[in-house]
């Protein structure tokens, strides 16, 4: 689940990382009064979901309340398209207004998980303000890594030796060790999957300060946080995937044609491969689950025909935690319920299933009415498609 800078900001705020002085605004009044309050001048941040707000003109300097209104009222319940966005983008309800803050150096700081490690690993870099992925993909060589084992915890040599590889100056390497450890410690303490600091400034002043903030929380740790619910912004998440989440449903939209049912992360994979050799482009990636009982099969169908690119549909099931004739009744009920309320014919199915109670699924989809080919093979599956 991912949060705001807003939020992550206060977050850093609560565990001694220093930001800039600054207020959200819903309203362009509320915009305008916190520019006066900042004496005139400041930084405006559309809050969403998205990196690449500064690429798009979702931050922007305003040198006046007057400005700061029209700014606010330009962007303020409007769509925000960055590059990690789809062309319709994301909808801003919310801003971030900040005290300028006069910027002598820019790093880059984060904490994720590491799949080679089997831990969390803190990146740095200097070339703090730009896209990560672009500066690893240009100049690997900095950005610098720092294994974390959990057992002993982010240690003070790793975060000395970080700042030397950053070239700080050892007076500013206290308190870079104190920011380091702070992430650390929010990125423990909530069970982040990601936590970020881009740009982390040495300002002017000589201080080090969060010009930016990211908390990405990992969703199956939410049952320990109940906390954190309330910092969910649905209208920052696809709609059908959040239904899907609501769900319990692994569900991910995808921009092709072909929608999925599949019981399985590994068999998901594998009959998204089958659709693209077939030259065709899957709409989806969705595991039903191998428990899931009629209701939740069906809920997974209907949202599959919820979205408008599906022209037909994919359905690999191998029976066996989830029996055949469960998926067959799940995906019969749902056609059942959406078909009289589509003012368009309900895509076709191609279904191949295999394992516990087999003949019974496909019995009861051939008694459905519904316009089935039926797929023994992934070869089949392919030509089917």
């Amino acid at each position: 689940m991912k949060i705001h800078e807003y939020q992550a900001k206060a977050v850093f705020d609560r565990y001694g990382i220093p930001i800039p002085q600054g207020s959200v605004a819903t309203t362009a009044r509320e915009a305008r009064q916190a520019v006066e309050n900042l004496g005139g001048q400041a930084v405006l941040k559309a809050q969403v979901h998205a990196g690449g707000r500064g690429r798009a003109g979702g931050i922007k300097i305003v040198h006046s309340p007057q400005e700061a209104e029209q700014v606010a009222q330009s962007w303020l319940g409007g769509n925000l398209v960055t590059p990690q966005t789809d062309p319709q983008g994301v909808p801003v309800h919310a801003l971030l207004v900040e005290q300028l803050v006069e910027i002598r150096q820019e790093l880059y700081l984060a904490i994720t998980i590491d799949r080679v490690s089997r831990g969390p690993v803190i990146l740095a870099s200097a070339a703090g303000g730009m896209e990560i992925e672009e500066v690893a993909a240009t100049r690997p060589q900095d950005i610098h890594t720092e294994p974390i084992e959990p057992v002993l915890g982010f240690m003070p040599f790793q975060a000395r030796r970080l700042a030397t590889k950053l070239g700080l100056d050892p007076s500013l390497s206290r308190s870079a060790s104190q920011v380091m450890n702070s992430l650390y410690r929010i990125f423990l303490d909530h069970d982040c999957s990601l936590a970020e600091i881009n740009p982390l400034v040495i300002t002017g002043q000589g201080q080090i300060v969060a010009l930016d903030a990211k908390i990405n929380l990992e969703d199956d740790s939410l049952f320990r946080h109940p906390e954190l619910e309330s910092l969910r912004d649905r209208t920052q998440e696809d709609l059908l995937e959040a239904e899907a989440s609501d769900l319990d449903i692994s569900y991910v939209n995808l921009d092709g044609e072909v929608g999925c049912l599949v019981n399985g992360a590994g068999l998901a994979m594998a009959t998204m491969d089958v659709i693209r050799a077939a030259g065709a482009t899957p709409a989806n990636f969705l595991d039903v689950g191998g428990s899931a009982t009629d209701e939740k099969v069906a809920s997974a169908v209907r949202i599959i025909l919820s979205d408008p690119k599906v022209n037909r549909v994919l359905v690999n099931i191998f029976g066996g935690i989830l029996r055949c004739d469960v998926a067959a009744r799940g995906i019969t009920m749902a056609y059942q319920q959406v078909g009289p309320q589509r003012s368009t014919p309900l895509p076709p199915l191609v279904v191949r299933m295999l394992g516990t109670n087999v003949d019974q699924g496909k019995a009861i989809l051939r008694d459905s009415g519904l316009n089935v080919t039926f797929a023994d093979t992934l070869t089949e599956v392919a030509q089917a498609i």
